[in-house]
C-alpha cells in the first residue's frame, strides 16, 4: 500500500489560497471577455495608433495615410474633397498636427511587431494580406494589446487591494469597477484610445511604489523613475501620481533632519536624483516626438494652447453634470469614493496618499476646458483613478460585511447588488454606443431611464448579435448616426 505524501512544510494560508482562487477567476473572466474586443481605430485613437503604425511600417512619423484611412467623421473633418489633407492640419515642421501622447504606441509595439511578422510570413507562403498596418491582423493585435494591458491594470489593482482587505472583497470590487465604470468602453469598444493603458501604468506605478516603500534601494528608485516616465508618456495628467514618492521623500527628509541622520538624508537624496534622471530618460520618447512634430521638445500642441480655467474649475460639473458627469453616469463610483472614508488601520496611511493624488487629478480635470470629454462615456479622463476606486470599494465592502446581519450571506448579497450596477452600466453603454442618447453634450435623464426599461431590452439582443457577427456593418451604422448628430445643433451646455 502506498504511503500518503507528507504535507508541505509551509502550507499556504487560507487568505493566500483565497487570493490565488480569486486571481484565477479574474483571469477566466478576462479570457471570456476577449470576444468583446473591437479591432477599430476611431476618433482620438487615430492619433494614438498613428505613432505605432507609421513607425513600424514607414519608419517615420508621416501620418497622412493614417488620416486618410481613419473613420469617416475623422476624414471629413481633416481632408479636402480631393482627398488631400487640409493645409491647416500641418505644423511648422511639415508634419501633421498630432498632439496625442506616444505612450500607447510604445505599449502596442510588441503586439504590432508580432502581427507584422505574421503577415510577412503568411505573404511569403502565398497569402495576400496588406502589410500596411491597417489590415485586420494589425487592428486585432492592437485591440488585444489594449485589453491585455487593461486586464493587467485590473489585476495589479486587485493585488493592491489584497494588501489591505480580504481577497474576496478585492475580487468583488475589481469585478465591479471592471463592469460598472467607463473602463469597459475604452478597454473593449474603443481600444485605440489611451485610457486602458493609463489604468495599467497607474496601477503598476502604485503597486511598485507600495512594494518598495519606505526604504527603496537605488535600483528600485531607478525602476520607479522609469515607471513614472511611462505614466507621463501615456497621459500627461497621470503625472499627479508622482506626488506620492515626492511627499514620501519630504517626510523622510524631515525625519532625517530631526534625528540628525545625515546618512539617511543623503541616501534618500541620491535615490531622488536617480529617480529624476530615470524619469527624464523614460519621458524622452514624448520629448523627441514633440521636437519632430512641433519643432520643440516642450511644445505639446493643443494641451498648452487651451485656456485652462485654474481660477474657476468645474468642480461640481465633473461629478454631477448630465454631460458625462462621473457620478451621474457611473454611480457605483460614489460608493468607491465613500469607501476611502473608512480605511482600516493598516490602510490608513496609504488611503491618505491615494486620496491626495485623486484630489490632485480631479482638480486638473476640473480645470480642463473640455472636462466633459466631448464624445465620452462618463468622465473618461478619471478612468486613471481605477486602482483607487477599486481599493475604496473594497474597503467599503469589508466595512459593510462587518455590519451585515448575516455575515455568511454578505458575499452573495453584495455580488447581487453589484451585478445590478453592472447591468445598468451595460444598458447605458449600449444607449451611448447605439446613439439612443446623444454621445456629445448633456442628456435627458427622463429619456435615458425610459430607454433603459423600454428600449434596451427590446433592441440589445439584436445589436449584440450584430456586434459579434456583422460588426463592420454595425460600426458603419453607428458612424453615420454620429455624423448626423454632429450636424444637429447641440442643446446649451450646462
Amino acid at each position: 500500500m502506498l504511503a500518503a505524501a507528507p504535507p508541505p512544510d509551509n502550507p499556504p494560508s487560507p487568505e493566500s489560497a483565497a487570493r490565488s482562487f480569486y486571481a484565477k477567476l479574474l483571469l477566466l473572466f478576462f479570457l471570456l471577455s476577449l470576444p468583446f474586443a473591437n479591432p477599430i481605430v476611431h476618433g482620438d485613437g487615430v492619433g494614438y495608433y498613428a505613432y505605432a503604425r507609421a513607425a513600424l511600417i514607414q519608419h517615420n512619423f508621416r501620418f497622412e495615410e493614417d488620416w486618410r484611412h481613419a473613420n469617416l467623421q475623422f476624414v471629413q473633418s481633416r481632408t479636402l474633397p480631393d482627398g488631400q489633407i487640409m493645409p491647416e492640419g500641418y505644423t511648422q515642421t511639415g508634419h501633421l498636427y498630432n498632439h496625442y501622447p506616444v505612450g500607447p504606441a510604445i505599449l502596442w509595439s510588441p503586439f504590432l511587431a508580432l502581427a507584422h511578422a505574421g503577415v510577412l510570413t503568411a505573404n511569403a507562403f502565398g497569402a495576400h494580406i496588406p502589410a500596411d498596418g491597417f489590415s485586420a491582423p494589425y487592428r486585432i493585435a492592437m485591440a488585444l494589446g489594449t485589453t491585455f494591458y487593461g486586464f493587467l491594470g485590473l489585476f495589479l489593482s486587485f493585488s493592491i487591494a489584497c494588501r489591505f482587505v480580504h481577497p474576496r472583497w478585492a475580487f468583488l470590487s475589481t469585478l465591479a469597477i471592471w463592469t460598472s465604470s467607463s473602463l469597459p468602453v475604452y478597454m473593449y469598444f474603443n481600444p485605440s484610445w489611451s485610457h486602458a493603458h493609463s489604468v495599467f501604468a497607474v496601477s503598476l506605478f502604485l503597486w511598485f511604489w507600495l512594494r518598495i516603500r519606505p526604504q527603496p534601494t537605488l535600483r528600485q528608485w531607478l525602476l520607479l523613475g522609469l515607471l513614472g516616465g511611462l505614466l507621463l508618456n501615456i497621459y500627461f495628467p497621470n503625472g499627479v501620481f508622482l506626488l506620492l514618492p515626492f511627499v514620501d521623500s519630504l517626510r523622510a527628509y524631515w525625519s532625517s533632519l530631526r534625528s540628525s541622520d545625515q546618512s539617511s538624508f543623503f541616501r534618500k537624496f541620491s535615490g531622488n536624483l536617480i529617480f529624476l534622471a530615470a524619469l527624464f530618460f523614460a519621458f524622452l520618447p514624448t520629448l523627441i516626438t514633440r521636437r519632430i512634430i512641433f519643432g520643440g521638445f516642450f511644445r505639446f500642441g493643443a494641451y498648452t494652447e487651451y485656456q485652462w480655467n485654474f481660477h474657476a474649475p468645474f468642480w461640481l460639473s465633473v461629478l454631477f453634470s448630465s454631460d458625462h458627469g462621473l457620478l451621474t453616469w457611473t454611480p457605483l463610483l460614489a460608493f468607491a469614493l465613500a469607501g476611502l472614508f473608512f480605511p482600516t488601520p493598516r490602510s490608513r496611511e496609504v488611503v491618505a496618499y491615494f486620496s491626495v493624488s485623486a484630489l490632485a487629478f480631479y482638480y486638473v480635470i476640473a480645470c480642463y476646458p473640455y472636462w466633459y470629454g466631448m464624445a465620452s462615456f462618463g468622465n473618461r479622463f478619471l478612468i486613471s483613478l481605477s486602482p483607487i476606486f477599486i481599493l475604496g470599494l473594497a474597503l467599503l465592502l469589508e466595512r459593510a460585511h462587518a455590519l451585515f446581519p448575516s455575515p455568511r450571506r454578505s458575499f452573495p448579497a453584495f455580488a447581487l447588488l453589484l451585478s445590478a450596477f453592472a447591468l445598468w452600466n451595460a444598458g447605458f453603454i449600449y444607449q451611448w454606443g447605439a446613439h439612443l442618447i446623444p454621445p456629445r453634450g448633456p442628456i435627458s435623464w427622463t429619456e435615458m431611464i425610459h430607454n433603459q426599461f423600454s428600449v434596451v431590452p427590446r433592441k440589445l439582443g439584436h445589436d449584440l448579435s450584430s456586434y459579434f457577427f456583422r460588426r463592420g456593418d454595425l460600426m458603419r451604422t453607428i458612424e453615420q448616426k454620429d455624423i448626423e448628430q454632429l450636424h444637429t445643433p447641440p442643446p446649451p451646455h450646462p
